[in-house]
């Protein structure tokens, strides 16, 4: 499994292919009973994030996906990301920034076509620029103080999977 090292990602991924039968990958999951963290999971789907009492505002959370396409290879997909509410939130306020982005646009080329100032038009459209600069910000900012957390999942993940063999990674 890769550190993980790229700066620009906001929520990191990796691919890892084990040498082991599926159900016995599966079944590695089911039986950890003790661990720091709350394991769910639902057919191929493993949802790792840690209890109550360790999660702040940045706490990161791990899904697992498990498939198998051939007999004797499991692949892991992984993605690292904040809690799924904080994520549509996060997205909802980006897609709403770039929706008023456009509209501002639109009305700035309407205004431009008919000769009025659009000063104002381009100024809000800046203004917007900034928001998702701001937003980027935030966002990173969470990841960076998400990142001893992220490590522990990395290395939770790295423990369950150490008795087999691992075939490739890819990032």
């Amino acid at each position: 499994m890769s550190d993980l090292t790229n700066e620009i990602v906001l929520r990191p991924r990796f691919r890892l292919s084990l040498r082991t039968e599926l159900e016995q990958l599966e079944q590695v999951f089911d039986g950890i009973n003790n661990s720091p963290f709350d394991i769910k999971r639902l057919d191929e789907h493993i949802f790792i994030k840690f209890k109550k009492p360790e999660t702040t505002f940045w706490t990161p959370q791990l899904h697992l996906e498990l498939s198998s396409f051939e007999k004797g290879v499991s692949n892991i997909r992984g993605v690292f990301g904040p809690n799924p509410t904080l994520w549509t939130f996060f997205m909802f306020l980006h897609f709403g920034v770039g929706t008023l982005f456009i509209i501002m646009g639109i009305f700035a080329y309407s205004n431009y076509s008919l000769g009025k100032d659009i000063t104002l038009w381009l100024v809000g459209m800046c203004f917007l620029v900034v928001i998702w600069f701001a937003l980027y910000a935030f966002g990173r900012l969470g990841k960076s103080k998400g990142r001893g957390q992220m490590e522990q999942l990395k290395q939770f993940i790295r423990d369950a999977i150490a008795p087999f063999e691992q075939i490739s990674n890819e990032d």
